[in-house]
């Protein structure tokens, strides 16, 4: 079972109770639902997947009716079927309603990028190839998604900017560009990171492999390299080249009919934006009891 700390989730769902309250708050339930009466439900998954998000239906029910009883029946992680019971709640009428909507967008985008990420770890199964997200995230929900791609069996690449250093093309462009370029942003890099900061550098063909492995003599050499859109014959040659040395990560080009394909080369792990920008909301309804 994975878990975020409340106090990570409860300002994303402050903000979006605000958002759909707006100024008035919800008009429909207060025109249509009497006073005090009280509403008991459930969350039913209408299609298999993966749940993540669960947190987000507890906290968006019991912000609006503090006394309410939510029973959470999977957890995020699991894998379920179409009619899967996810949790039931008992709540006052007029303040299940006003949350509904909320629970059900962060429930239903947060299982869907836990569903697309399984179906990629599912497809890289027997490979030593791990599959990772990206910063291509819902700004707001970083922390959330990425929670997502965990509770699928992905696995978190550096969650901002402040995390590790990644140097890309644009870097490398500024630095003289080429495989000299790329050698030196390496080692201006190496030069600045703290001793825990790991670096990784994006190359784009054999020959800025060839410059950054260079730098192994030097003891100036990156933890990761990112091997950017290559085809399936240069990422063989390139694990050749780097035999274990270090960490080779495959990006670009990544969809669910190439993701096995690029794992079989051997490369440590496979980025796929995907999981974060692309995942399709999984179709999760309330159903009244």
């Amino acid at each position: 079972m994975r878990r975020l700390p409340d106090v990570l989730i409860e300002p994303v769902v402050r903000m979006a109770l605000a958002e759909d309250l707006g100024r008035a708050g919800d008009v429909t339930a207060m025109a249509c639902i009497p006073e005090g009466a009280r509403m008991k439900a459930a969350f039913a998954a209408r299609k298999p997947g993966v749940l993540a998000g669960i947190d987000c239906v507890r906290l968006a029910v019991l912000a609006m009716d503090p006394k309410a009883f939510v029973d959470v029946r999977l957890h995020d992680g699991d894998a379920f079927d179409a009619g899967a019971v996810l949790a039931v709640v008992e709540a006052d009428a007029r303040a299940f309603l006003s949350a509904e909507r909320t629970a059900l967008n962060l429930i239903g985008r947060l299982s869907g990028v836990a569903t697309l990420t399984r179906a990629y770890v599912d497809a890289v199964a027997g490979t030593r190839a791990r599959i990772a997200d990206t910063r291509k995230t819902t700004p707001g929900l970083r922390a959330l998604e990425k929670h997502a791609v965990a509770c699928g069996g992905g696995m978190n690449h550096r969650f901002g900017l402040d995390e590790a250093i990644l140097i890309k093309d644009n870097h490398v462009a500024v630095c003289g560009g080429g495989g000299g370029g790329v050698a030196e942003t390496v080692r201006r890099a190496r030069a600045f990171a703290p001793h825990l900061m790991k670096v990784e550098v994006e190359v784009d063909g054999l020959d800025q492999l060839d410059a950054v492995l260079a730098l192994i003599d030097e003891g100036a050499a990156p933890d990761v390299i990112m091997l950017d859109n290559f085809s399936l014959s240069d990422l063989r040659a390139a694990v050749a080249r780097v035999a274990g040395r270090i960490v080779l990560e495959a990006s670009g080009g990544v969809d669910l009919t190439t993701v096995r394909g690029i794992a079989e080369t051997g490369v440590d792990v496979i980025s796929v934006g995907a999981l974060t920008h692309s995942a399709p909301v999984l179709d999760i309804g309330l159903d009244a009891l």
